[in-house]
């Protein structure tokens, strides 16, 4: 994307997944930034509109939320985003037939830096707060269906994920995800 569009994509390693720089414009008033754009988000792979739109708070830095996926039909594309602190942003992708199948890729998320990530469906999902007083912003292209929720465990061997800080918490849902066995196969999108 260009900078005129207000927001400039950067592809990663995993197919579909888009690390999208927010281009500020700002005077001595303060500023404006684009959040979301419908053309540029099609662009990259997202296929439905804004289902739901979702913000969450953590007050403790080393704390990790996830690793959650929705499994079809409700599999969902996210646009992420960190307002205040910073977070160790984490996607792993589970797709079916992937060539980058159970591999992740890591970018911190801050008010600072003014990065958000674009996931595609099939991807698991979590981050670590690097300070304390985090607020994260979720735009999601499907409902949130508990039914069609799974998620990963953080703490995997299969994973090789390094976190960045001890753990310092985990919801009682995140600690019973089962590690993966050598039968998964990957979401079938």
């Amino acid at each position: 994307m260009t900078p005129s569009s207000g927001l400039q994509s950067q592809a990663t390693t995993i197919q579909g997944l888009y690390v999208i720089e927010r281009i500020q414009r700002g005077d001595t008033r303060g500023f404006f930034e684009r959040m979301y754009c419908t053309e540029t988000v099609q662009d990259l792979g997202w296929r439905n509109g804004i289902a739901q739109v979702n913000h969450s708070f953590t007050a403790q830095q080393g704390v990790v939320r996830g690793l959650h996926y929705q499994l079809p039909p409700f599999a969902e594309s996210k646009l992420v985003s960190c307002f205040r602190g910073a977070v160790w942003d984490v996607v792993v992708d589970l797709r079916h037939g992937s060539p980058s199948f159970l591999q992740h890729v890591t970018i911190e998320l801050s008010e600072q830096n003014h990065r958000s990530v674009l996931i595609p469906p099939g991807c698991a999902h979590g981050f670590q707060t690097l300070s304390d007083n985090v607020d994260m912003f979720y735009c999601h292209s499907a409902v949130y269906a508990p039914q069609s929720e799974a998620g990963l465990n953080i703490v995997d061997p299969c994973l090789q994920l390094q976190w960045p800080l001890p753990i310092m918490q985990r919801s009682e849902r995140d600690l019973a995800f089962a590690f993966l066995t050598e039968d998964f196969e990957g979401v079938k999108l």
